[in-house]
């Protein structure tokens, strides 16, 4: 093949990789006029951000392929995708974030013509983001090790406020010889969430639950999680005071059982061993 058709340029990049969750079943409910015009619609979004977080668009499926001169340009084009244009598309997504090496090919503009993309991607790199993306739970932002290590430490104006990173895991991707660390970046307590494996990635160790500290959540998942501590609370102490009530004859006759008093029998071993220490 000629190399007057085309030329490479090996550089380091930030690979961006976006799908959309659901989107058949999408298109099959909404019908697919209407389907058209809003994917249209969120695809001028994700373009418009991407362009203020000086990114470039390298292809377009069910989802996008994009590329960044920095890291945390693609972590912050992310995050403010998960932020805001789920909510006004009602299209769920997951996006997984590698840096490495990476080729770019820039094809003739007489390929260009022909129907040609005028930059395509090839490398290992590229393949990592794949799977890092697939990984991703609705919502998730994903990042390697590698993306992590060229943005921590360095967040600015645009990072949303109150982002947070966690190691989610340990990850063996299919046709990648070295496991992968993976990160989640996000504002929620469940974007930071271990994903599970699948077919392609096999999750080979790290944490169950990412736990983050009450004042570091937002308020509506503050008040989740204080609600749940002060219902099982509450739960507790209905259970005992039950227990009391049937360690009593009164108790057992209100609720018309006079000769099974398991539940008081159990009450008493409980208070005996509470007592005792």
């Amino acid at each position: 093949m000629s190399r007057l058709s085309y030329k490479l340029k090996e550089t380091n990049l930030a690979i961006v990789l976006l799908d959309l969750i659901g989107s058949t079943k999408f298109v099959q409910g909404m019908g697919h006029i209407k389907a058209a015009r809003w994917l249209q619609y969120h695809d001028r979004l994700t373009r418009s951000l991407c362009y203020k977080f000086n990114g470039r668009e390298i292809d377009r499926s069910d989802g996008f392929l994009m590329s960044f001169d920095s890291p945390v340009d693609a972590v912050n084009f992310s995050l403010t995708y998960q932020l805001t244009i789920p909510a006004k598309t009602k299209i769920q997504c997951r996006i997984g974030i590698h840096f490495g090496r990476i080729v770019e090919v820039h094809q003739h503009e007489l390929i260009v013509g022909a129907g040609a993309k005028q930059v395509e991607l090839e490398g290992i790199s590229k393949n990592i983001a794949a799977r890092t993306m697939s990984l991703c739970q609705a919502g998730q932002v994903l990042l390697t090790k590698e993306a992590m290590e060229a943005v921590r430490w360095r967040q600015n104006k645009h990072t949303p406020p109150n982002t947070k990173y966690a190691c989610v895991g340990l990850y063996k991707f299919k046709g990648v010889r070295e496991p992968q660390t993976i990160y989640a970046a996000g504002t929620t307590v469940k974007s930071l969430q271990p994903p599970p494996g699948s077919e392609k990635v096999k999750r080979l160790g790290g944490p169950k639950k990412v736990k983050v500290r009450l004042r570091n959540m937002q308020l509506k998942e503050a008040l989740e999680v204080i609600g749940w501590k002060v219902a099982k609370v509450f739960l507790l102490y209905l259970f005992f005071c039950l227990c009391w009530l049937m360690s009593t004859s009164i108790g057992r006759d209100i609720v018309g059982i006079r000769q099974l008093n398991v539940l008081g029998d159990l009450y008493l071993y409980v208070l005996n061993l509470l007592l005792r220490h």
